[in-house]
């Protein structure tokens, strides 16, 4: 006597359909332009850099207790590797739409609403990265430059002595930089969004 199959049990979908699926998946993306989208491929990649500080961390361990030589550039190294993943994590964010935010009021807002919401938004966001890459060029021109204005790059003053502060101010500037560029193209598009089109965008 054959069984009869529940109808909630689970059933796979149609192999037909996963082009279809596919494209939603793409549809709802919370990447907004395809610089975006490049970013969050660029941070995926950028990730990578964890396992390269937890290796040579790794390598470390075994020089400074196993063969009771250690070494004078895994630490300032890894510094300097975490340092750059979190700077980068700022343009990764914004492509990602993953920063932290409160939705209260734009959850509760009509669609015509949230479109200005989203303008103001993304006006507020342009300013600040223009006012914080301000900020990081002068960091990182004084962190590249001696008083008399000649190409100096600032250095940690150990006895490896890399010139990774300077490094990483430069990376800052560099996200800063990349950020002002992404708020600059999200407001184009908010202000060229319909308030029906922006009301289904995910924020």
């Amino acid at each position: 006597m054959s069984q009869k199959t529940p109808d909630n049990q689970y059933r796979s979908p149609p192999t037909h359909d996963l082009p279809e699926i596919l494209e939603t998946v793409e549809e709802i993306s919370p990447e907004r332009n395809a610089l975006d989208r490049l970013i969050a491929r660029g941070g995926q990649a950028v990730s990578w850099l964890v396992l390269v500080a937890m290796g040579i961390s790794v390598v470390e361990v075994f020089m400074r207790y196993g063969f009771n030589n250690p070494t004078s550039w895994v630490h300032e190294t890894v510094v300097f590797l975490i340092a750059v993943i979190f700077v980068l994590g700022g343009p990764a964010a914004m492509a990602r739409n993953s920063h932290i935010r409160v939705k209260v009021l734009y959850d509760s807002a009509g669609p015509r609403l949230k479109c200005w919401m989203d303008r103001f938004n993304d006006l507020l966001t342009l300013i600040f990265c223009l006012s914080m890459s301000y900020a990081a060029f002068h960091m990182f021109w004084g962190a590249s430059h001696n008083p008399l204005g000649e190409w100096s790059l600032e250095r940690s003053g150990t006895s490896w002595n890399p010139p990774f502060p300077a490094m990483v101010k430069g990376m800052i500037l560099f996200a800063l930089a990349l950020m002002t560029l992404q708020a600059s193209l999200h407001l184009w598009q908010s202000i060229r969004a319909k308030p029906s089109a922006a009301s289904e965008e995910p924020r």
